[in-house]
């Protein structure tokens, strides 16, 4: 579907909503993965067919891997997928590390007592996946000084909706 944008009196944008803006930031190795399994294929007989060693796919389709472009061609041709496809997400993928790198990883620490978080170590908690958990123990626990830095971190909406569906 183009949704047209008119610039000026002639000229006009077609901006379409692809598969490619819905999944950009994935691993393309999931992609991948997704792929193969809706085609029934198995993975290391794939692989011995692109002359790959199937520890490389497996290691890709995991994410633990990047996608190269070598790989990346042999496999859009033999799924007959447009060439490119693999490459475009992973640079996708990568610009959403870079983001995520130079995002703040914390808190500051300094603003929250370590009695709060008395059965770990505050440095070892991943701020982002146990969100939930935090804001829950912090807006239970905490005082306002350590409530106002997590909403800061989070963000209000972030701490409003977590609160709320705790509450169910």
């Amino acid at each position: 579907m183009c949704k047209q944008k008119y610039v000026n009196n002639n000229v006009y944008i077609c901006i379409m909503k692809n598969d490619l803006s819905i999944i950009k930031g994935i691993h393309p190795g999931i992609i991948l993965e997704r792929e193969l399994r809706q085609r029934n294929l198995n993975k290391g007989p794939f692989a011995i067919s692109l002359k790959e060693y199937p520890q490389t796919l497996v290691s890709i389709t995991k994410g633990k891997r990047r996608m190269n472009i070598n790989i990346a061609l042999k496999i859009e041709e033999a799924l007959g997928i447009e060439e490119g496809y693999f490459m475009i997400l992973q640079v996708y993928h990568d610009i959403e590390e870079a983001k995520r790198s130079q995002k703040r990883e914390h808190p500051d620490l300094s603003k929250l007592r370590r009695v709060l978080f008395w059965d770990t170590k505050m440095e070892n908690i991943n701020w982002e996946k146990q969100k939930k958990a935090v804001i829950k123990r912090v807006f239970e626990r905490g005082n306002d000084s350590e409530k106002k830095e997590i909403t800061r971190f989070y963000g209000a909406e972030n701490i409003d909706s977590k609160l709320k569906s705790h509450e169910k």
